[in-house]
């Protein structure tokens, strides 16, 4: 009995000393995992169109810009309201450029490889809303949003896409679209709503070439912003809710499931994931930042 007695104990001890291991080993994974960095975007260089913002506040473009930086980044952008951009993050470098011009389009992406050499990301923000259906837009307007929304990004990445399969670390391209690309949200914006629509395919298409081409070294993806409590409100309440701001921002509020319209941030968080390294096996993808609103019949 007390041979029993010592061997049991001898095999209780080991098996506490096994249990002290693990725990060890547990408890040292969970300290690597707090201090992983997550979304890591050390000296990456991010080129981003539409980088400003009207009014005072956080549009979409600032905002991705700001935490990109604080996640590491190198950023270069650029606006066509130079009034706009200026307001920026001192941080964030800044040029005016029309990137609906292709020789603008060039010469902003000549000055980001003169001056890093590589291009990681690339962000496709710029955008633009004129009312009006079919019969009642201009083909002046037509085309002008169709060069602002669309054209806008396949400049950019026709210049960009070859850089990006040439360098052996690849590339991410995100392309910003909206809700009304996948619904009518109450205002008519034909021209805003097609070219957003078709941010989506394009993007989808060329994402499934460059995983064919790159195995997944370049990705492509969209966010696509709901309602959101940007400065561009104000603009957006004076074109087409006779400028009555808060009017406005209620009727805003009240379409959202949530009862709220989204922040600048949430569109900057989402986009952060879709370009970082957590998001390497994510391309051709749409990360719908709305608050439900596609998901409600809603109030139109």
């Amino acid at each position: 009995m007390s041979s029993y007695r010592a061997s049991n104990w001898a095999l209780t001890g080991f098996s506490l000393a096994i249990l002290e291991q693990i725990a060890l080993f547990q408890f040292q994974s969970l300290i690597c995992l707090l201090t992983m960095p997550i979304h890591d975007l050390s000296n990456k260089i991010v080129l981003i169109t539409g980088i400003g913002c009207i009014g005072e506040g956080w549009g979409n473009g600032t905002t991705m810009a700001t935490l990109f930086a604080r996640q590491g980044a190198v950023i270069f952008g650029c606006d066509i309201n130079l009034e706009a951009a200026n307001k920026a993050a001192e941080q964030i470098r800044r040029d005016p450029e029309d990137v609906t011009k292709s020789d603008h389009c060039k010469a902003f992406f000549d000055a980001c490889m003169t001056k890093h050499g590589r291009i990681d990301i690339l962000i496709n923000n710029v955008g633009r809303s004129e009312p009006g259906g079919p019969a009642e837009m201009t083909e002046e307007v037509w085309d002008y949003q169709t060069n602002v929304n669309l054209k806008s990004v396949y400049l950019m990445c026709h210049l960009v896409l070859p850089v990006m399969e040439a360098q052996e670390s690849g590339g991410c391209v995100l392309n910003v679209g909206s809700i009304a690309g996948l619904r009518y949200i109450g205002k008519p914006q034909v021209a805003y709503a097609a070219t957003k629509a078709a941010i989506v395919q394009f993007t989808k298409v060329t994402a499934v070439i460059y995983a064919q081409r790159t195995g997944g070294k370049v990705r492509l993806n969209t966010v696509i912003p709901g309602l959101m409590a940007t400065p561009l409100v104000s603009v957006l309440a004076d074109k087409y809710y006779g400028g009555d701001q808060e009017g406005f921002r209620k009727v805003r509020d009240a379409q959202v499931p949530t009862g709220r319209m989204g922040t600048a941030w949430d569109v900057a968080h989402a986009a952060l994931y879709l370009c970082s390294d957590e998001a390497s096996y994510v391309t051709g993808q749409e990360l719908i930042v709305d608050g439900g609103i596609t998901d409600s019949t809603g109030r139109l």
